[in-house]
């Protein structure tokens, strides 16, 4: 029995979504065993800002943009695809 042809755009898709959700686990895990550490160890030595927040927020805004350009349509595959289609678009008009 035969597998059906994948659709390469859906498979690039499906690739990059699957990659984005094992940087974002990837990205709480990480964090939460750096909040761990901070809540263990003696915080209150130093005043101000926990140190882990820099992490979270700058990885944070990171993830973020992924996640953007991944389910926000503004990733590259969807871009070239819009592109592609308007240039197909002028050139029918050109002839």
């Amino acid at each position: 029995m035969e597998t059906p042809a994948r659709d390469p755009q859906i498979w690039r898709m499906a690739k990059a979504r699957a990659k984005f959700k094992s940087h974002l686990f990837t990205y709480f895990a990480v964090n939460a065993l750096l909040w761990a550490i901070w809540a263990l160890t003696d915080r209150h030595s130093h005043g101000g800002i926990p140190w882990p927040v820099w992490s979270t927020v700058f990885w944070g805004i990171g993830v973020f943009m992924n996640g953007v350009g991944v389910y926000g349509g503004f990733g590259k595959a969807q871009l070239s695809e819009r592109e592609y289609e308007r240039l197909m678009r002028q050139r029918g008009s050109e002839l």
